[in-house]
C-alpha cells in the first residue's frame, strides 16, 4: 500500500438503490456487493455503505454529517459537476463559491444519495489552505 487509504461507512436504506446510484449516476466503481452492504470506490477510498434503516437520516440536513472528497485539479472538479449537471442528479446544494475572493476561496456543491446521505464535493484555488486558515480569511462558520 503506497498511501493510507481513507475508510468510511455509512448507513442506506437498501444496497440496490445505492449500487444504482454510486456507480450509474456518479460513476464510481462498486467492489463488492452482498444483501447487507456495498463497497464503493470513492476516489481511490473505501466507502462502504450498510444497510441499516433504523440509521438512514430522515432529516437531511449539511451538518452536522455529510461526507465527500476535494479534488485538487480544476478541470476534473468541473468535469465531474458538469457531467452530473447533464445527468440531473439530485443536488441538494447546487454548485457555489464560498469565501469569495478571499484566499480559502473554493467551489463546493453537494448531493444527496435515495438514502438522504449528503456528499460534499470541493476544489481549493489554494491547496495548502485545506487543513489550514489564512489569517485574512473570514471564520468558518456553517
Amino acid at each position: 500500500m503506497k498511501r493510507p487509504i481513507f475508510h468510511l461507512a455509512f448507513p442506506v436504506k437498501d444496497v440496490e438503490s445505492t449500487t444504482s446510484y454510486y456507480r450509474d449516476k456518479l460513476g464510481f466503481r462498486i467492489d463488492l456487493v452482498e444483501p447487507e452492504r456495498c463497497i464503493i470506490d470513492f476516489f481511490g477510498h473505501q466507502a462502504v455503505a450498510h444497510v441499516s434503516l433504523k440509521d438512514v437520516p430522515a432529516r437531511v440536513s449539511m451538518y452536522p454529517r455529510h461526507f465527500g472528497v476535494i479534488l485538487d485539479d480544476e478541470k476534473q472538479f468541473d468535469e465531474f459537476h458538469a457531467r452530473l449537471t447533464a445527468s440531473n442528479a439530485d443536488f441538494f446544494q447546487r454548485l457555489f463559491v464560498r469565501f469569495q475572493g478571499t484566499p480559502r476561496e473554493h467551489k463546493t456543491f453537494f448531493l444527496k444519495d435515495p438514502s438522504n446521505n449528503l456528499i460534499e464535493f470541493k476544489w481549493y484555488r489554494d491547496p495548502s489552505l485545506v487543513f489550514k486558515s489564512h489569517p485574512d480569511s473570514p471564520p468558518l462558520s456553517h
